[in-house]
């Protein structure tokens, strides 16, 4: 399978990303930039983004980017730095790359953007099985 073909077939069972309205902008080998909006049941008691939205799109585009390469992979390691605050309507894209593969560990990084305006700074850890994606 390309990798377009496995990051859909991720997508159509993935009822989490499909919740935060994340749309998959472009996938390659290694490769992954998803985009969502802000909706307002995503906000915390300050009227600003939870967390865990900004979490949530950079933890999809890390499985994306580490699925595509055919090998089916799971995060084992993750961590954020939330830099800048979001609110209600903000769209914010999230762009991830694979930095290395050793055998069964992929690592990688993911920048989650607001325009220009880096607003999260992810990095994660992958297992990467023996299993390979099919169409079945």
């Amino acid at each position: 399978m390309n990798p377009s073909q496995i990051v859909s077939k991720m997508f159509d069972n993935d009822a989490f990303s499909q919740w935060l309205g994340i749309v998959v902008d472009d996938i390659s080998e290694g490769q992954c930039t998803l985009s969502m909006t802000v909706r307002k049941e995503m906000l915390n008691g300050f009227g600003i983004a939870h967390g865990s939205i900004t979490y949530a799109l950079a933890d999809s585009a890390l499985a994306f980017a580490s699925n595509s390469l055919g090998k089916q992979s799971v995060s084992i390691d993750t961590s954020i730095n939330h830099i800048e605050s979001l609110k209600e309507g903000d769209k914010i894209t999230a762009f991830a790359h694979e930095n290395a593969v050793k055998n069964k560990f992929g690592f990688y990084s993911v920048k989650v953007k607001k325009g220009d305006v880096i607003v999260a700074l992810f990095k994660g850890t992958v297992y990467r099985s023996d299993r390979e994606w099919t169409n079945k």
